[in-house]
C-alpha cells in the first residue's frame, strides 16, 4: 500500500518534501501544504524520492498544467503551481541560500522581474532519435528521469514557430537515409530568422539534401549542419538568409549572433534584467567599468551606451570576436574586450588590469570564486552588480564580498527567465 504523506515544503528543484518516520522524502509533482499518496521510486541512505500517486488535499497555488506531456517530459517540472507562486517560490530560494551559505542579508528584496509564462523559448537543444516501436523519428525533450525522448507534437513553452515544427521535423527525419545518426536539432530564434542546426553523425546524401532544402524552404528556416564541434558548425541552405539576432531596444542595440553562441532563452526577461543592471550600476561618462564573462557583450554594450569606458573579459575567444563585431556593428568605440581564463584569475593578474570603478560580473553557474577572492580587501571597485543563474554559487561569492571584501549586499531579487522550470536567475547590488 502506497504511503500518505503531508507536503511541509518545497526545495530548490520543486519537489515537496515530505517525512517519513524522520526520513525525508521529495515528492515530485506535490506542492506545500498538500496530502499526498506518493510512491517511491528511489531509495537512498539519508533521503527517498517518490512521485505523487494522488492528491487527496490540494494547494489553493495549483494550477492545471496547460502541456499535455506535463509530468511525463522533463523539459518544465513547475506547471502545476500558479505562475505568481513559482516566482516566490524562487525569491526563497535565493533568499536561504543568501542567509545559509553566504551568512548574508540584502538590505532590499527587489521585485520579481516577470515576463511571459508561455511561448517564451528562443533558445533549445531537441533531442532527435529514431525508434522503431514508435513508428520512426521522435524530437523533443527527454522525459523525466530518463534518457529516452518524449513523444511529442507541440510544446508550450517553445515558441509557437517552434512548436509547431516538431511534427514536421518528425516528418523530415522519417525520409532521411541517416535518419537514425541525428543526435540532436538546436534551435535558435532570431527577431528576423529561425535557424535549426542539425548534428550529423554521418552526412546527408544528395536525395537526403534535396529534402532538408525543400523543408528550410517551406517552413521558412535556415537549416545549419554540425559534424562534430563546435568549429564544424556551418550554414547549410538556404546559403544567403538575414542574420540571427536580437535587441535592446532601450540601448538602441541590435545585437548579431551565431546559433551556437550562448544568449539568453528569454527575450523579454533579458532586456528587464539589463534594464535592471545598468540601472543598479548606474555607469557614469568617464568612469572606468569592467563587464566580466561578458559573452558577446549583452551587458558590455549598454554600459557602453553611458559614456563610461568599458572593458569586457571572456574566456571564449570566439565569443569576444562576437563582441567587437557587436561594438562595430552598433558604432560604438568605447568597449574593449579581451580573453582570458577569469577561473584561475589572482589578485596579481586582476590589479594588472588597472582600476576600475564598478563591476559587472555574470558568471555560469559556477560562479565567480576566484575573481572575487581576487578583489583588493581595501579601495576598488565601490559597486558591483553580479547577475546569477545559481544561487548557491551567488552565495558562497557573496559570503566573500561582504565577509572578506567588505561590500554591502544592498539590494537581490529573482528574474523569472525560464517559467515552469525550478532553474533560478538572480541579480544582486554590493556597495562600498
Amino acid at each position: 500500500m502506497n504511503p500518505i504523506v503531508d507536503i511541509l515544503s518545497l526545495d530548490h528543484e520543486g519537489h515537496g518534501i515530505a517525512r517519513i518516520d524522520g526520513k525525508v522524502i521529495f515528492v515530485d509533482g506535490a506542492l506545500a501544504g498538500e496530502r499526498a499518496e506518493i510512491a517511491i521510486y528511489r531509495r537512498h541512505a539519508k533521503y527517498d524520492s517518490a512521485h505523487a500517486v494522488a492528491i487527496l488535499k490540494a494547494s489553493a497555488q495549483r494550477t492545471e498544467p496547460r502541456c499535455p506531456y506535463f509530468g511525463h517530459c522533463g523539459g518544465c517540472s513547475m506547471q502545476h503551481l500558479e505562475a505568481g507562486a513559482q516566482v516566490a517560490a524562487k525569491q526563497r530560494v535565493l533568499e536561504e541560500n543568501l542567509a545559509r551559505i553566504g551568512k548574508v542579508k540584502p538590505d532590499v528584496i527587489m521585485a520579481a522581474l516577470h515576463g511571459p509564462s508561455w511561448r517564451y523559448r528562443t533558445r533549445a537543444r531537441l533531442s532527435a532519435r529514431w525508434v522503431d516501436k514508435k513508428g520512426g523519428g521522435l524530437v523533443g525533450f527527454r522525459e523525466k528521469r530518463s534518457s529516452f525522448i518524449t513523444d511529442m507534437v507541440s510544446c508550450e513553452v517553445l515558441t509557437a514557430d517552434v512548436s509547431a515544427l516538431l511534427q514536421p521535423l518528425r516528418q523530415l527525419i522519417n525520409t532521411l537515409s541517416n535518419a537514425d545518426q541525428i543526435p540532436q536539432i538546436e534551435v535558435a530564434v532570431g527577431e528576423q530568422v529561425t535557424v535549426l542546426v542539425f548534428r550529423l553523425l554521418t552526412p546527408w546524401t544528395d536525395a537526403d539534401a534535396v529534402k532538408v532544402r525543400a523543408f528550410a524552404d517551406q517552413h521558412r528556416v535556415q537549416v545549419w549542419e554540425q559534424s562534430k564541434g563546435p568549429a564544424t558548425v556551418r550554414p547549410f541552405w538556404p546559403d544567403i538568409a538575414p542574420e540571427l539576432s536580437y535587441s535592446l531596444p532601450e540601448f538602441d542595440l541590435v545585437m548579431p549572433f551565431r546559433p551556437t553562441d550562448f544568449t539568453q532563452v528569454n527575450t523579454a526577461i533579458n532586456r528587464a534584467l539589463v534594464s535592471r543592471a545598468i540601472r543598479l550600476l548606474d555607469p557614469q561618462p568617464g568612469e572606468r567599468i569592467a563587464d566580466l564573462f561578458c559573452g558577446l557583450g549583452n551587458f558590455t554594450l549598454p554600459l557602453a551606451r553611458s559614456g563610461a569606458a568599458v572593458l569586457g573579459i571572456e574566456g571564449s575567444a570566439e565569443l569576444v570576436a562576437r563582441a567587437r563585431a557587436n561594438a562595430l556593428h552598433n558604432g560604438l568605440d568605447n568597449a574593449r574586450f579581451v580573453v582570458d581564463n577569469l577561473f584561475e584569475i589572482t589578485p596579481e593578474t586582476f590589479a594588472a588590469l588597472g582600476p576600475f570603478d564598478k563591476l559587472l560580473i555574470d558568471p555560469p553557474r559556477s560562479g565567480a570564486i576566484e575573481l572575487v577572492k581576487s578583489l583588493p580587501d581595501q579601495g576598488g571597485p565601490q559597486r558591483i552588480v553580479y547577475v546569477s543563474c545559481d544561487p548557491a554559487t551567488l552565495a558562497r561569492d557573496a559570503e566573500v564580498l561582504v565577509h572578506s571584501k567588505g561590500y554591502r549586499l544592498m539590494a537581490a531579487g529573482v528574474a523569472n527567465m525560464f517559467p515552469h522550470t525550478a532553474h533560478v536567475e538572480s541579480i544582486a547590488l554590493f556597495t562600498r
